[in-house]
């Protein structure tokens, strides 16, 4: 305490109101009469204040700051002036037996003491909010925005627009969800009216010469179809659209710079938000020695960052790629300065390195995502993709065995049902290869986790989108009619994460875990989407260019086959299916065949074996052989 200079004058001030409040107590009381008797009343009041010093050390009163004072504090100030009134009257009646003061004097103290110090405190917090009515802050740099829907974001921003003076937005009113409201004022600010009537709103105060430079959301939940209708009328009117960060976002909620940022494609996309198990996702880390293989890629760097908050005892970043394996590792150690973690340069297919990375790491938990996923390259170059997505996998399934790892998490994609390409076919076999080990053994729990595109990921088509974009156009799609499931990386980590919890857990072995995509998007719908995004107009200033279907490339993907029926597990969000496997002597010997083919380049024989594992790959060779819309057009309807 000593060495705050604050807290000393604090302490100080809370004294002196002490001594004033049995003044005012005995004023109250005996009117002009207090001034008969002033010595005596003067050395009571001594005394009060230095029973109220030594309960204020006690309680720690001092130690609160003003600028936040709150209900807590209010509390507080209650309890440490009954500690002092309980502890006075005692001493008084022990001295005095309350012969010389009127016995109401302690209890109207008590009332008194309680309104100095919550005056003074709350005075300091009102001047901070700029709330005194004497204190006009000035406005002539701030923005004006209108609030689209009130929850508690909306509460929070509203108030930090009050507090922080970093917070150049000025809320000049408020749209809510329901009519009821309107009328209502909420922090000073007028509800003006519904959310329906947001254009007309806008447009009568740019009429005015009052114009909106924001609409800002401030609903906690909002539906994608209502975020389009607000971008819509944001087009029309010139005020941009932004949200606000979502509450379960503890960090960025605790910040009290609660600043909106722009509306992205994730939020376009219709899914719901997910209830996550994250005790069991941390169980399932915490203290344990982790692998990742692919840890330079979109998933596994996300798994990185993920995996690291639930405070692993080791972990191990494994990836070929230098650089994008050099920036995670990088991020990580910033963050994470105490984390134990070992980078590793490795591919693979190599055995040899991978079962010295074994022997050095001794890892519990694997999580798979190296492979080869580009899948025009991957059918130009059927090889390395067979030797990377089949036997990359099986050698990583065959050292868990040989180390006895706990649990490896293979991480696979929706191109492998029904695949009519080399990448697809190959996610498919490594699944298959997991399925059978995880069926012969009890040692190792392999888990399969299936899910579909990941937005924004390295190579695929927002990042392409976005680069055609700052050229001017145009978008190139495929086909009008080509569709994928989308989720957001951080998402499809984290049910990943809930897959592998739940994985040990389920009574049947050999399973694949199907992660909940939602519904399929239309790739022409997404690209009008982002050009909307942009501020520009789809078909107009941007162009959107059909170029036609690419080397497997298939207008829909699936997430299950038509004989593994998903059945939905006790974790939202993830399904599990039982799907036809080999039997583990069969794969096994099947996979050797296919070393030894690409040991040898043979692509003749790879994929035959390969077609032998899988055997949908040679019966979808129909779309493989033709460059037809229409035959994939009838394709279409056939898987669907």
């Amino acid at each position: 305490m000593f060495g705050h200079s604050r807290r000393i004058l604090i302490l100080l001030h809370d004294t002196i109101m002490a001594f004033f409040s049995i003044l005012l107590a005995f004023l109250l009381r005996l009117g002009d009469q207090v001034f008969l008797d002033s010595y005596y009343i003067i050395y009571t009041a001594l005394v009060f204040s230095g029973i109220s010093l030594f309960v204020y050390l006690y309680t720690g009163l001092y130690r609160h700051t003003w600028l936040y004072v709150s209900f807590s504090e209010g509390i507080n100030v209650v309890k440490t002036v009954s500690y002092i009134v309980l502890l006075f009257i005692p001493l008084l009646f022990l001295f005095t037996r309350l012969q010389d003061i009127p016995r109401s004097v302690p209890v109207i103290s008590w009332f008194v003491l309680v309104v100095l110090l919550s005056a003074s405190r709350l005075a300091c917090r009102f001047y901070n909010d700029k709330k005194l009515p004497f204190y006009e802050p000035k406005n002539e740099d701030y923005v004006p925005v209108l609030l689209v829907g009130f929850g508690k974001v909306g509460e929070r921003f509203l108030r930090s627009t009050q507090i922080d003076t970093d917070n150049k937005y000025r809320v000049v009113g408020i749209l809510s969800d329901s009519l009821e409201r309107t009328g209502q004022l909420i922090h000073g600010i007028e509800v003006i009216g519904h959310i329906n009537q947001a254009q007309l709103i806008i447009e009568s105060f740019s009429a005015s010469g009052n114009k909106l430079d924001k609409m800002i959301i401030g609903l906690d939940r909002v539906e994608p179809k209502q975020i389009k209708t607000l971008l819509e009328i944001s087009q029309k009117t010139g005020c941009s659209l932004a949200k606000l960060p979502p509450p379960m976002d503890i960090q960025i909620f605790g910040d009290e710079k609660f600043l909106p940022h722009p509306i992205d494609l994730g939020d376009l996309l219709g899914r719901k938000q997910l209830s996550l198990d994250r005790e069991a996702m941390t169980k399932l880390i915490k203290g344990k020695r982790v692998l990742i293989t692919g840890a330079g890629g979109s998933i596994g760097s996300e798994l990185t960052r993920q995996i690291v908050k639930a405070s692993p005892m080791h972990l191990s970043l494994l990836d070929n790629g230098e650089f994008n394996l050099y920036k995670i590792d990088n991020e990580i150690r910033e963050k994470y300065p105490s984390s134990s973690i070992n980078t590793l340069i490795a591919d693979v297919r190599d055995r040899d390195r991978i079962e010295s990375i074994f022997n050095n790491e001794k890892p519990e938990i694997v999580f798979h995502a190296a492979a080869l996923k580009h899948v025009p390259l991957v059918e130009t170059n059927p090889i390395e993709g067979i030797h990377t997505n089949s036997l990359g996998t099986k050698i990583i399934a065959d050292i868990c065995l040989l180390f006895k790892v706990q649990k490896m998490v293979l991480i696979s994609t929706d191109k492998a049902v029904n695949p009519i390409n080399v990448m697809g076919a190959a996610k498919r076999a490594a699944e298959k290869y997991c399925q059978a080990v995880d069926i012969s053994q009890d040692v190792t729990r392999f888990i399969t986790v299936r899910f579909g595109n990941v937005l924004g990921s390295a190579g695929s088509v927002i990042p392409l989108f976005q680069e055609q974009l700052s050229k001017g156009g145009p978008l190139t799609v495929t086909h009008p009619d080509v569709e994928r499931f989308f989720m957001t990386v951080s998402e499809a980590v984290e049910l990943v994460l809930q897959a592998a919890a739940l994985g040990p857990y389920e009574e049947t072995k050999g399973s694949v875990y199907v992660l909940d995509m939602g519904t399929p998007i239309k790739i022409i719908d997404l690209a009008r989407q982002l050009i909307t995004l942009a501020g520009k107009k789809p078909d107009q200033e941007i162009k959107i260019k059909i170029t036609g279907l690419r080397a497997g490339e298939k207008i829909t993907e699936e997430l299950f086959y038509g004989e593994e029926p998903p059945v939905m597990t006790k974790m939202e969000g993830v399904f599990v299916a039982k799907t036809n496997s080999l039997g583990f002597e069969d794969i096994r010997e099947s996979m050797n065949s296919l070393l030894d083919c690409c040991k040898k380049q043979n692509k003749k024989d790879a994929l035959k074996i390969l077609t032998k594992i899988v055997p949908e790959l040679s019966i979808n060779n129909i779309i493989r052989d033709s460059s037809s819309d229409k035959e994939a057009s009838s394709y279409l309807k056939v898987i669907k």
